[in-house]
């Protein structure tokens, strides 16, 4: 079977994510958050993308970013995981156990809107709506703690944001998203559908070649 199309062009919103193999923890401690965090840092400095959003979960990551040249996006996850399953292996003296992650990371491009901060509030409160804090903010693996710390946290890994978060941010983060906002999110990450009004959605998904990914899933009814 092929598999699915992938958007990449620059100047584009996105939301990327992997997961562990079988969902396998895969930052079992500390060290191995610190060690993935220095990971992002050296890949932003390789290649060209911005990144606004992101969360560390025990088996799994968050990144909202915007490559800056086409094709960009790609080469840096490339890199980003070929890098970490590298390190992984070396460090917990694994290598040749398997596969890190389940598959290659999937992704879905976002309207420059209200659609934008959906997802980065999807993306700030995942520890959160998983129990692990009982405040979004004080999950230490993420880019809203690390945007409340007074000072420049190293190593560095946010961009100005492309458009302004709503007023009281920690607080909208910390309210649940409604169902069709969560099911929205959930539905364009599993299908790598474009998140946005329908009209840009469907402009979006021809001009990028994604309209698989907006048709129902199935053969066509016989008439």
């Amino acid at each position: 079977m092929p598999r699915p199309p992938r958007a990449d062009e620059a100047d584009g919103l996105y939301h990327a994510l992997n997961r562990g193999n079988l969902k396998a923890t895969i930052f079992e401690k500390e060290g191995d958050y610190v060690a993935f965090e220095k990971i992002l840092s050296e890949g932003l400095e390789l290649y060209r993308v911005d990144l606004f959003s992101y969360q560390l979960m025990p088996n799994h990551y968050h990144l909202v970013l915007r490559p800056l040249v086409d094709g960009e996006m790609s080469r840096f996850m490339k890199w980003v995981g070929g890098t970490h399953t590298m390190r992984y292996h070396a460090h917990h003296h694994t290598s040749g156990f398997g596969h890190i992650y389940q598959q290659r990371y999937k992704s879905f491009p976002i309207q420059d809107d209200d659609h934008f901060l959906v997802v980065c509030r999807y993306v700030e409160r995942n520890a959160h709506r998983s129990g692990l804090v009982s405040a979004a903010e004080d999950w230490r693996w993420g880019s809203l703690w690390r945007w409340l710390q007074k000072s420049e946290q190293n190593p560095k890994l946010l961009s100005a944001w492309p458009i302004s978060r709503l007023p009281n941010w920690v607080e909208q983060v910390n309210q649940p998203l409604t169902e069709k906002e969560l099911e929205a999110v959930r539905h364009c990450a599993h299908r790598g559908q474009p998140l946005g009004d329908a009209s840009w959605a469907g402009s979006i998904a021809k001009r990028l070649k994604l309209e698989s990914t907006i048709r129902p899933k199935g053969r066509p009814k016989q008439e």
